[in-house]
């Protein structure tokens, strides 16, 4: 899978210093190069690139006016780098797949390809589904609905996210899903709980519940989801109801609306 690139940049040694350590990776064609945001935009609406790394502090046009101007098309994906550290939160804000502080470290520019190939093999795997069930809505109707119910469940899975970015305290913490152990709401903040740390999101239940895989992150109650791969002891209680243990030693309350959580751990 070749990663189609575009670098922006005003200072030409910028770009040249991005394109040497690009190098190495076989797998990234630079398509274009820009030195501000009004050729950026034209280029990406061009070459319709998969990835634009994107420097923030330009004359006249900044990074964010670039990606404010491509609202109309699909955009690709941005990785933001800048001299200053003091735009991380506007970049996450704008659904940066990262932010890369000059000089660009070459081990940091490493792991940050590999969240890109994460997101567009997520992304083609979506699309190739999609296209199947066009095909198949035309030729095998009967076979679109076996597909939804579970052709498709490998692909799913991939769409689920793998790093969330919280914002919490001035401060951007990635945190990896695996991590995460519960969630509980107090309206539109979710309280979530690694094994070290505590953060708080500003986001509703639901929309959360939809960027994590339900077969690991269930609901339990009507405020709160458990990872279930670090449930350690489940204990009966009265009423139909039980409280699942957790690595952590903390005790989580499953509601009678939720029994069937807790049907996954009998075997």
């Amino acid at each position: 899978m070749t990663i189609r690139t575009i670098l922006v940049d005003d200072e030409s040694l910028a770009i040249q210093g991005l394109e040497l350590r690009l190098q190495p990776f076989d797998d990234v064609e630079i398509v274009a190069r820009c030195q501000n945001g009004r050729e950026a935009i034209s280029a990406i609406k061009t070459h319709k690139p998969d990835l634009v790394f994107l420097d923030i502090q330009m004359p006249g046009f900044d990074g964010f006016s670039v990606v404010q101007g491509l609202m109309e098309v699909e955009p690709p994906l941005f990785v933001f780098v800048t001299a200053y550290g003091d735009h991380a939160l506007r970049a996450f804000e704008a659904q940066a797949v990262d932010y890369l502080m000059k000089p660009v470290d070459e081990s940091r520019l490493a792991d940050t390809l590999e969240r890109v190939r994460q997101r567009l093999a997520d992304k083609r795997g979506s699309q190739e589904a999609d296209k199947l069930k066009e095909v198949l809505a035309e030729v095998a109707p009967d076979a679109v609905t076996d597909l939804a119910d579970g052709g498709t469940e490998a692909v799913a899975a991939n769409r689920f996210e793998k790093m969330i970015n919280i914002k919490d305290r001035g401060q951007i913490f990635r945190v990896d899903v695996d991590s995460i152990e519960r969630i509980d709401a107090a309206g539109d903040y979710m309280c979530i709980y690694t094994g070290d740390n505590t953060l708080i999101l500003r986001e509703t239940m639901k929309d959360l519940e939809k960027r994590l895989d339900p077969r690991r992150f269930q609901r339990v109650h009507r405020s709160t989801i458990v990872n279930l791969d670090l449930v350690k002891q489940v204990k009966p209680h009265t009423n139909g109801e039980c409280f699942l243990v957790l690595n952590s030693g903390a005790s989580v309350k499953v509601s009678r609306s939720y029994r069937d959580v807790v049907a996954r751990f009998v075997h």
